[in-house]
């Protein structure tokens, strides 16, 4: 087990029961942050057997989320909440099934003072399912 699969994710992120969209950090580094997730029948956003594209976008933030949260625990500070400006760029190939599992990647482009601008990829396995580009502002 490497050390962040001991992670509580609920010590990383505002959000809570029932609306988190992240199960585990598996990966975090000062540019590149990775987060999966099985999607459940009763997650808030399953609907007819898919997660939907709100799902999607949840999933995303929260993983941008577990980055702010991580690096904040990491130094010592309390949990930094980050507040989406722009959502650019987004793209669904398909919505995944429930059952599947997602690997959701996020790419820090550029951070410039309290705004920091990532690229997001959402797989299952192998094939990209959703992509987009985010910028983020922390709160103090």
């Amino acid at each position: 087990m490497n050390e962040f699969e001991k992670i509580d994710v609920h010590t990383l992120l505002p959000q809570q029961e029932p609306f988190v969209m992240i199960d585990r950090l598996i990966h975090y580094d000062p540019v590149r942050t990775v987060t999966t997730l099985q999607v459940r029948q009763d997650n808030i956003f399953a609907d007819e057997g898919h997660l939907s594209v709100a799902g999607l976008n949840e999933n995303i933030a929260q993983t941008c989320a577990a980055r702010m949260g991580y690096q904040s625990l990491s130094s010592g500070e309390k949990v930094k909440i980050g507040v989406i400006g722009a959502i650019t760029n987004f793209s669904v190939e398909r919505t995944p099934l429930v059952g599947e599992v997602l690997t959701t990647t996020i790419d820090v482009v550029q951070e410039v003072f309290q705004v920091t601008l990532v690229h997001a990829t959402v797989q299952v396995g192998d094939e990209v399912i959703a992509q987009t580009d985010l910028k983020i502002a922390l709160q103090d």
